[in-house]
């Protein structure tokens, strides 16, 4: 199995993306959407983003590697209502069955970061997008102190084995020169591509920040990884500790439940 798509669908993702619907909406009302537009969402999970998009009238199509969030977001859109939307399986760096030049609108918020062959994202993501249409991504920034999921990557990589020889940290997608030279590679000149540090927010008023990190623990398959590693060498205590200290610190929520923010570079290319 493609090692990606082993990664995502080992835990379950949903239970996580429940805490990003809020910023999710966030993102589609702030990109000013006029219909009639055909959106594809990269890396969509359970539609956190595609669905609010095609609330607004759009025309989605969600694609992501794992098929239990595929088959969530079809449920979701379903029990919604959502006829002009599909969740599909699909890699972000081979978009097999997707025409040239068929969306008006690709986005992929911290999804296609995570696809293994970063140039072949950028040039599929510019290949399937119109003339005169956008590639709006969002990507985590590597090192990041005011970025919760960065650090909280950070610390699990810590504790897992060393990556593959040949493996591309997904958090070079947040540096500036790589993302340039990525669309560049692409035919996209320097002059289309805008790179602006934004914040995201995973909120929820019924859970605190220890239940999330536990939820992280048991869902989330980089930290699952981390988990399962620091159980092997008895350092279960010591990650679940920083972990939760991370979440604590970060969090704005003054009332019990969990509201950490997190900063992220939101890259926009004009076609």
């Amino acid at each position: 199995m493609n090692p990606n798509k082993a990664l995502w669908e080992k835990g379950d993702f949903t239970q996580i993306a429940a805490f990003m619907r809020q910023s999710g909406e966030e993102i589609v009302k702030s990109l000013g959407i006029t219909t009639p537009l055909r959106v594809l969402d990269l890396g969509c999970g359970d539609g956190t983003t595609a669905i609010p998009l095609a609330q607004l009238g759009a025309e989605v199509v969600g694609i992501d590697i794992a098929k239990n969030l595929v088959d969530a977001g079809n449920k979701r859109a379903e029990a919604m209502g959502l006829t002009q939307i599909k969740f599909q399986e699909g890699d972000a760096s081979n978009l097999q069955g997707i025409s040239d030049h068929s969306f008006d609108l690709t986005i992929s918020i911290f999804g296609a970061m995570f696809a293994t062959k970063p140039f072949d994202v950028a040039r599929e993501m510019v290949r399937v997008t119109k003339p005169g249409g956008r590639v709006v991504m969002g990507n985590w920034i590597p090192n990041d102190p005011t970025s919760f999921v960065s650090q909280l990557l950070k610390m699990s990589a810590a504790f897992t084995p060393p990556p593959p020889e040949g493996f591309i940290s997904p958090m070079t997608w947040g540096v500036e020169d790589h993302i340039i030279e990525r669309f560049g590679k692409a035919g996209v000149a320097r002059e289309k591509i805008s790179m602006v540090k934004d914040a995201y927010s995973f909120v929820s008023p019924e859970k605190s920040p220890a239940e999330f990190i536990e939820l992280l623990e048991k869902y989330y398959g980089p930290t699952m990884n981390a988990v399962d590693a620091a159980g092997i060498s008895g350092k279960m205590e010591e990650l679940h500790s920083q972990l939760l200290e991370l979440a604590k610190a970060q969090n704005k929520s003054a009332d019990g439940g969990t509201s950490i923010p997190a900063t992220f570079m939101r890259v926009t290319v004009n076609l």
